[in-house]
This record gives structure tokens, C-alpha cells and sequence, in this order.
């Protein structure tokens, strides 16, 4: 009878006994982030290790998203904090070059216009509240209309803070609608712009000096400090970052924020956004709907972009292609190299590349700025 009880138990702590169905779908999951990531390219410094994450928090028996386990501890550490996405911004300005949006100071309020998206789908993740059955409250609706801002470190900041019980399908929805941005905004692009339009040429922006470059991350931080402290955090980590790069001085720092310091770093971010999409955590109504707004989110960010950009046009007499204004999603460099690619495909002299990240790396900065609006209305 001992020797049945201790098989009994044997067999209750392996696999076979508690994998549930649930977690079958999750570890299935998990598996199509890392094929996307190895076989489709699609963002893989993120998404595989979110999905080696996601199978490791669906593992039966071994509790690694637990509080005290190997994921719940790197999640408690990092994105509780909030620390991790604000190491990654401190990388992100290093690499950020922020000559093209000095040179044309314009180029701004695509950036600006973009954020559209992000306060149009949290009026409609409310309206999804209110009349389709979803259970959102404002804090979940603000995590949710940051994936409209297109960039993933600033999605998971916001998501932590807000609504960590959100952060695994919203984490998932900012990173693959990302990797999607060459299949989403190219038809939106062409159903908003005439041919005629996308066929505009630029004139070569002026060249901006290195003390330009060195004030202007001590300017956006005063800015940012005197307007909208809420947003400091994202935008100090950035403009930090930058310094380090624009300073000249200090090469060995800036190289390290951008590879080694951003890389050790993106690691456990992924591990610990994948410790989020646990079976009863990820398997709900809600995730469908975080993912059709992250899409809404997105669509109406380019849109808002590129018609604004055609509003400029009557205003102004010197034109800009008006598929510039697609970049002012913060998608750094991908929504920019699109932009290029879809000009060139109307006019082979045609290359709006350095154009478009002026509105580009403008996006990353709304996108902060929106997070801290976003902490400033719902605290």
C-alpha cells in the first residue's frame, strides 16, 4: 500500500498529471512567438525571449512565475519597478539620432499627431467597457491606448504601473503589431495619399551642429520637468541616453548603453513580460479586445500622422511628403524605412529615409509624453 501511495504521488508531481489544457495553449503559444521571431524576423530580440518565457510560466509543477520563482523574481525586480524599460530607453536614446528632427522642427508635430491613436483607443477601449460587455476600468483603458504610441518599452512602463495584471497580451500586442508595421501601414498610407502626393520630393536637410544636438536633450528634459513631470522618468532615461552619444566624451559609456547594457537587459525584459502570459492570466475575453484596439490604436496613429501632414501642406508653402507622417508612430527605424520603401515605389528619386525619422524619433518622445499625461489623469 506504501509503494502504491508513493507512486500516487510520484505521478502527481510530474507533467503528465497537471498539464492542463489551458497550459497546452499557452506553451503552443509560446512556441509561435519564438517561430515568428526565428522564421518571420518578426522583432526577435523580443519576442523569443518572451516566448521561452511564456513556456517556462506554463510549466506544470515548477512555479517559475511564482512570486519567489526564477521568472517572478526577475519580473518583481525589473518590471514591477519599472526599472527594466527605463534601462532600455536609456539605450534607445544612445542609438537615437536626433539630427533630422532639429532640422526640420516641423517634422514634431507628426511625431505629436501620431499620439492621436493612443487617446482615440482609450475613449474606445471605454466604449468597448461600457457597451460590449468588457470589463476595462480607466486603468486598464490607459495601458491599452499605449500600444497606439508603437513603442514597447513605453507600453511595458505604463502597463506595470497601471494594470500588471494586463501586461502579458499587452506586452504581445505592442511587439507583434511592431514587427507587423511593413503589412499594416503601407495600405494605409496609399488609401490616404493620391499618387501625386506620395510622388513629392524633398529637398536634403541642413546639417545640425554638435552643440545643436548636445542642447537639445537638455532642453526636451527642462521641458518635460516644467510641463509634464509625470513623464520624466521615460523621457530623463532617453535623453540621458542621447547625451551620453551626442557628448562625444564619453564613447565607452554610450557603447555600452547601446549593446551590452541594452542587451543583458532586453533578455530579462523578455523572460519577464513571457512570465506574464501564464494560462489563467492570458486565456480571457478581455486579450481579444487588447489586441483589436492595439490594432485600432495603431491604424489611427499613422493615419493621424499622414493627414496632418497634408493640412501642413495647404499651410506651408515648402511641401512634405505627406507619407512622412506615418513615421510619427515611435517604431524606431522600422516605420521610416517603410515610409522610404513605399516613396521610392512612385518616385526612384525619391528617398525620404532621413526625413521620416525626424517624425520618427519625435514619436518616441509623444509616445513618453503620453504615458505621463496618461499617469497624470489616472493616479
Amino acid at each position: 500500500m506504501d509503494i502504491v501511495t508513493s507512486l500516487g504521488e510520484l505521478l502527481k508531481s510530474t507533467g503528465f498529471y497537471t498539464l492542463t489544457l489551458s497550459r497546452l495553449i499557452m506553451i503552443a503559444v509560446g512556441l509561435l512567438l519564438i517561430w515568428l521571431a526565428v522564421k518571420k524576423n518578426f522583432e526577435p530580440m523580443l519576442l523569443l525571449p518572451i516566448g521561452f518565457g511564456c513556456i517556462l510560466a506554463n510549466i506544470p509543477v515548477a512555479n517559475m512565475a511564482a512570486a519567489d520563482g526564477f521568472l517572478g523574481m526577475i519580473y518583481r525586480i525589473g518590471l514591477s519597478s519599472g526599472l527594466f524599460p527605463l534601462i532600455i530607453f536609456i539605450g534607445v536614446g544612445a542609438m537615437t539620432d536626433f539630427g533630422p528632427l532639429i532640422a526640420n522642427p516641423r517634422a514634431a508635430l507628426l511625431g505629436a499627431a501620431a499620439q492621436f491613436g493612443i487617446f482615440g483607443t482609450l475613449m474606445g477601449a471605454l466604449a468597448l467597457s461600457e457597451f460590449a460587455g468588457f470589463d476595462f476600468t480607466m486603468r486598464d483603458a490607459a495601458s491599452i491606448a499605449i500600444i497606439g504610441g508603437a513603442d514597447g518599452p513605453t507600453a511595458i512602463f505604463i502597463t506595470s504601473r497601471l494594470a500588471p495584471h494586463l501586461l502579458g497580451a499587452i506586452a504581445v500586442a505592442a511587439y507583434s503589431y511592431m514587427a507587423l508595421v511593413p503589412i499594416i501601414q503601407p495600405p494605409i498610407m496609399r488609401l490616404l495619399t493620391t499618387e501625386e502626393e506620395r510622388r513629392i520630393e524633398m529637398h536634403q536637410l541642413r546639417e545640425v551642429s554638435q552643440n545643436e544636438k548636445i542642447v537639445f536633450p537638455l532642453a526636451v528634459l527642462l521641458l518635460c520637468m516644467l510641463f509634464i513631470p509625470e513623464s520624466t522618468p521615460l523621457i530623463g532615461a532617453l535623453m540621458f541616453g542621447n547625451l551620453l552619444k551626442e557628448s562625444g566624451v564619453v564613447e565607452r559609456l554610450s557603447r555600452t548603453a547601446q549593446n551590452e547594457l541594452t542587451n543583458i537587459v532586453t533578455i530579462f525584459l523578455g523572460l519577464a513580460v513571457g512570465s506574464k502570459l501564464s494560462a489563467h492570466e492570458f486565456l480571457r475575453p478581455q486579450t481579444l479586445g487588447i489586441l483589436l484596439l492595439g490594432l485600432l490604436a495603431f491604424s489611427l496613429g499613422t493615419a493621424a500622422g499622414i493627414v496632418l501632414c497634408k493640412i501642413m501642406n495647404r499651410l506651408f508653402t515648402v511641401k512634405m511628403n505627406p507619407l512622412i507622417g506615418a513615421a510619427g508612430v515611435s517604431a524606431v527605424p522600422m516605420a521610416a524605412r517603410v515610409v522610404n520603401k513605399v516613396g521610392l515605389e512612385y518616385n526612384s528619386n525619391n528617398y525620404l529615409l532621413m526625413h521620416a525619422m525626424g517624425p520618427n524619433v519625435a514619436g518616441v518622445i509623444g509616445s513618453a509624453v503620453a504615458a505621463g499625461v496618461l499617469l497624470a489623469l489616472v493616479k
